[in-house]
């Protein structure tokens, strides 16, 4: 299976923050908040949801192709793309803005205040997913991630006149869309992704019940956090796993597409919905358990002897066969 990544590649700047979050605010004052938070530590990062996802795939040994816009300042990390395995060639530099920029503090509870500079991501809109088809000698399935809104909706439109399988994933730009464009990218979906919280916000932005959404696409995938992810679809659940237990988080950025590249490399391997989640969550677990969502090179066998931990022996050698060489 060929399968495109389209969505947000930026740079993630994340700070920690050693206290609670919760202990700064004041109930009577929430109308008018003006907070700093003193850091005690700032690292820089390569990040963005479709690098990050197109990333891990490729460190299971899956390449995708990753579609993005980026700025001049992306020859750096383009380049530490390419060595990773990720196909970059369909990725559009911009030349008078900055790649996109995620800054992000994270507290002891692990709770986060994040800000999201645009900057070349605007100009997704500009590329044309059925060229990239063609190119690409074909694109089995595309994964429309967090991007500029225009190109979420282009992409999708082109996907469908050209017959490539959606997988619908509009994460951080729920709370910016409206109802009528988020039910654009969820309407014939093959796949839905969503965490928790945000199943909620579709279901209020969009009108549309549980039950009518997963009628209206084929596969919907709920991440909960600790509490693991269900898979189901009209006709009930598919699969329900439970995450893998991570003693040594750390940070808990990039957990989500972790969770994505081992599920579509699972699905593209030709792993059932329960088989593709334990690639899912056991690389989830990896990145939690790393600071930055590209900091991490995954050794086969470790991975294997973690998801055993997990899931038992059966199941490793089951996702065993959907590991390649990276």
């Amino acid at each position: 299976m060929r399968i495109a990544v389209a969505g947000s590649i930026a740079t993630d700047i994340l700070m920690t923050f050693p206290g609670r979050f919760k202990d700064q605010f004041l109930e009577e004052q929430m109308h008018k908040v003006s907070l700093s938070f003193l850091v005690d530590e700032l690292v820089v990062h390569r990040g963005g949801v479709a690098a990050n996802i197109c990333y891990g795939m490729a460190q299971l040994g899956q390449p995708a192709l990753l579609v993005g816009s980026v700025g001049a300042d992306f020859t750096e990390y383009g380049a530490a793309l390419s060595a990773a395995g990720v196909d970059i060639s369909h990725v559009r530099v911009c030349a008078n803005v900055h790649t996109a920029r995620f800054t992000c503090t994270t507290d002891l509870d692990a709770n986060q205040i994040a800000s999201f500079y645009t900057g070349a991501m605007a100009e997704a809109r500009e590329l044309d997913l059925g060229a990239i088809h063609r190119a690409a000698d074909g694109i089995d399935l595309v994964l429309i991630g967090a991007d500029d809104p225009e190109a979420m909706l282009k992409h999708t439109d082109l996907a469908k006149q050209h017959g490539i399988a959606v997988a619908a994933d509009p994460s951080q730009q729920m709370a910016r869309m409206d109802g009528p464009d988020i039910r654009t990218l969820v309407d014939g979906a093959s796949y839905l992704f969503s965490n928790e919280y945000e199943a909620g916000l579709m279901v209020q932005k969009t009108g549309w019940s549980h039950e009518e959404i997963l009628s209206r696409v084929d596969v919907r995938i709920t991440t909960h956090g600790g509490d693991g992810v269900v898979i189901e679809d009209a006709n009930g659940i598919l699969a329900k796993v439970p995450a893998v237990p991570a003693p040594n988080l750390v940070d808990p950025t990039g957990g989500g597409d972790a969770f994505r590249a081992g599920y579509l490399t699972g699905r593209a391997s030709g792993l059932d919905h329960e088989a593709s989640a334990h690639l899912g969550c056991t690389l989830a677990t990896t990145v939690l358990e790393t600071v930055g969502t590209q900091e991490y090179t995954l050794d086969h066998l470790t991975f294997l002897d973690r998801l055993t931990s997990a899931y038992g022996d059966e199941a490793a050698a089951i996702a065993k066969q959907a590991l390649r060489s990276a």
